[in-house]
């Protein structure tokens, strides 16, 4: 995916610390915006995964880090959960006067709480999802511990937790006295999705019982077997984003047929690899997909290989180009099956390689042709496969322009 590091100003005109992800080929359908835990920043790995799961089907996340967090501006100990779900609105605001109003709003634990208190300042949302989001904000004093006592009697204290130590002040133990989060929750007429592990040991899995039993229709629950509260492992938080996108596109106004509307005229390929590994997104005529390399190799085989797709394109090419023409031609062939191999191999006998032991790429190409076909049209249609364009750009000799392109 795309991104690109913003700042927007919250209430108080503090500058919060924002990314912007985008699709591979820049062109969201719809935007969201994803509210992070109450100790995490925008940068935590299970948000990257989940908002590359987005992203794929087109939908652009903003996600920021709250006052005082992260790279954001402001003392924490100042804020509390009245002014994270302000930040929320005021993040909302942003994305509607510099790109689109949000259209899908993704709260992770207490991210999640205040995306459920923002939806009904939100206007053009049209989905919200949480994801081990509390029922209420009890579970935060449970967390305070003896902390609480203090903070009511000197009106702050120094609490440590998931490894860092902030100041907690009074106000925010009022603002959690004050929350009123199933009236809240009972009165939200949005889709909801409510995705919960039985083994968060931070926020139990009876909070997610207790939100989908306020919560009116339309409401789904998703149990992230096996997951810790952060996510930790990521095969969750991969499953948590191919679950919430394929979710969201059927409330937030992403018609499949979209996605199918090609313009023949726009052959653009967009790839792109990031820092984090060899897995590479690629774009093309509004699908996307993705390219790996094998765990042996140093990858995570998340994908097939470049030379997976190629070679594939050979055998789609070579399978499309015999239906075409049998279709043509009314020949009773049911089926055809292409089986490929890629290979390296030493060519001893090849005049035109240069210096000894030069290895050259072989493909084995085996087609079985299903049908009540005769010699005479079997014979034919494997002299079709040769014919096939991508057959014949391999034969061919390729040419290919690179550039560098600037950078502003």
């Amino acid at each position: 995916m795309q991104f690109q590091k913003l700042f927007f100003e919250n209430r108080s005109g503090q500058k919060l610390a924002a990314r912007l992800d985008l699709p591979v080929d820049q062109k969201p359908k719809a935007y969201a915006i994803f509210a992070h835990c109450f100790t995490c920043t925008k940068n935590l790995n299970a948000v990257v995964n989940i908002n590359r799961s987005l992203t794929k089907e087109g939908i652009a996340v903003l996600r920021f880090d709250f006052t005082g967090l992260g790279e954001s501006e402001g003392d924490f100990s100042e804020t509390n959960f009245s002014s994270n779900i302000s930040d929320l609105i005021a993040a909302a605001e942003f994305l509607d006067a510099a790109y689109e109003s949000p259209k899908l709003l993704i709260g992770h634990s207490l991210g999640g709480a205040a995306v459920l208190q923002a939806t009904s300042h939100i206007p053009s949302v049209k989905a919200v999802a949480t994801i081990a989001a509390p029922s209420n904000l009890s579970h935060l004093k449970r967390m305070l511990g003896d902390s609480e006592e203090k903070i009511r009697e000197t009106g702050e204290a120094h609490i440590r937790l998931a490894g860092k130590e902030f100041r907690i002040k009074k106000q925010f133990m009022d603002d959690l006295d004050d929350s009123r989060m199933k009236a809240t929750i009972s009165e939200i007429r949005k889709p909801l999705l409510i995705m919960h592990s039985e083994k968060d040991n931070i926020v139990s899995i009876e909070n997610a019982f207790e939100i989908f039993a306020a919560a009116g229709q339309p409401k789904s629950f998703i149990a992230l077997n096996g997951a810790d509260h952060l996510l930790s492992n990521r095969e969750d938080s991969l499953y948590v984003g191919d679950v919430l996108a394929a979710w969201a596109k059927k409330y937030i106004g992403i018609p499949l047929e979209e996605s199918r509307t090609r313009d023949l005229k726009d052959n653009r390929v967009v790839v792109r690899t990031e820092k984090t590994g060899y897995q590479t997104e690629i774009t093309t005529g509004g699908h996307r997909f993705i390219a790996d390399e094998p765990i042996a190799v140093g990858g995570a085989d998340t994908g097939p290989n470049p030379y997976d797709y190629l070679v594939a394109a050979l055998g789609a090419c070579t399978s499309m180009t015999i239906r075409m023409y049998a279709d043509r031609k009314s020949f009773p062939l049911d089926a055809v099956v292409v089986r490929l191999k890629h290979q390296k191999v030493y060519a001893d006998d090849c005049k035109e390689c240069e210096g000894q032991n030069r290895k050259i790429d072989v493909i084995d190409r085996e087609i079985e042709l299903i049908g009540a076909l005769d010699e005479q049209q079997r014979a034919r249609l494997l002299e079709i496969a040769d014919r096939c364009p991508v057959h014949r750009t391999l034969h061919s000799g390729i040419r290919v322009n690179t550039s560098l392109k600037d950078v502003y």
